[in-house]
């Protein structure tokens, strides 16, 4: 199995000619290199960046984690007793609106506390709509410069994996894009798609580039430390063990560029990107 196969097989990536792939996997590689010897192997990746002012005790990143997961939990409980004896597809559709609107309450309560908490409150958070025009194309770079290294860890764990497991092992698709695939209803595929692109998102990256990050960068000092403590975090949050060494990487590549460019605009869309791209891949091989 080669690697755009297997990326297809753990997130729904597309499957590309292969004259494509080596495009791809050519461009990022040379963007990568370029980007380490630009900053001395990373060494100077982050001496121009400076800690975020706020005035955050250390539990506050915990609040919207707390209200998001009790917000589910509530809804997933008087839902069950209100609605017992939906379809499949329909209680598909309910999981995932339960999911959109905590995390969009979540998202609610993140842009409260981010107004009290940083000095020049939502654009010390780094939500500025003016930055769109940089943020948005510096965020494709991003997400095509570590794009051979997420594909390298998804090789490492599918490696590991057969040597621990058997050759009959493979990484699981999120749970998202299996539902995708199990479910052709098109509500549904809607909801799944708004939810994965534009809601999820934002919310982890406000939780975890903008406050956990930001939290640890205050407590710890040193940026590399906290992007890679928070980029732990976020592994560690998504149930699929065989995404984590993948997703790690990611996260580090979304923790840089907030910290570089003090803007959570780059993450973000460097998140909603590697949705969507799943997403089509997903939808593309249905």
């Amino acid at each position: 199995m080669n690697i755009p196969e297997i990326i297809k097989s753990a997130y729904g990536g597309i499957s590309y000619t292969i004259a494509t792939d080596f495009i791809i996997f050519l461009a990022g590689i040379l963007l990568f290199g370029y980007w380490l010897l630009k900053t001395s192997l990373g060494v100077k990746a982050l001496s121009d960046s400076v800690p975020r002012r706020n005035n955050m005790p250390p539990y506050l990143p915990f609040v919207p984690l707390f209200i998001w997961v009790g917000v589910i939990a509530l809804t997933t409980s008087v839902t069950e007793k209100l609605l017992p004896n939906l379809q499949d597809w329909q209680k598909a559709f309910l999981d995932n609106l339960i999911l959109c609107i905590s995390e969009i309450t979540a998202i609610a309560v993140i842009i409260f506390l981010a107004r009290a908490s940083f000095a020049r409150r939502l654009k010390g958070f780094g939500l500025n709509l003016r930055t769109i025009h940089k943020d948005f194309p510096a965020a494709l770079l991003n997400l095509l410069s570590v794009w051979p290294l997420i594909a390298a860890m998804i090789l490492l764990t599918m490696y590991i994996g057969k040597l621990i497991w058997g050759k009959d092992f493979e990484i699981q698709p999120h749970e998202e894009l299996e539902l995708i695939s199990t479910y052709s209803e098109l509500p549904v595929r809607v909801l799944i798609i708004i939810t994965a692109v534009a809601i999820v998102p934002v919310f982890e990256e406000m939780l975890f580039r903008g406050l956990f990050q930001t939290m640890l960068r205050s407590v710890l000092v040193n940026g590399w430390l906290s992007i890679t403590t928070s980029s732990v975090l976020f592994a560690l949050a998504h149930s699929n063990a065989g995404h984590w060494p993948a997703l790690f990487v990611l996260s580090l590549c979304m923790g840089y560029a907030y910290e570089k460019s003090g803007s959570l605009l780059r993450p973000i869309f460097i998140h909603s990107l590697f949705n969507a791209i799943s997403i089509i891949g997903t939808l593309y091989s249905i």
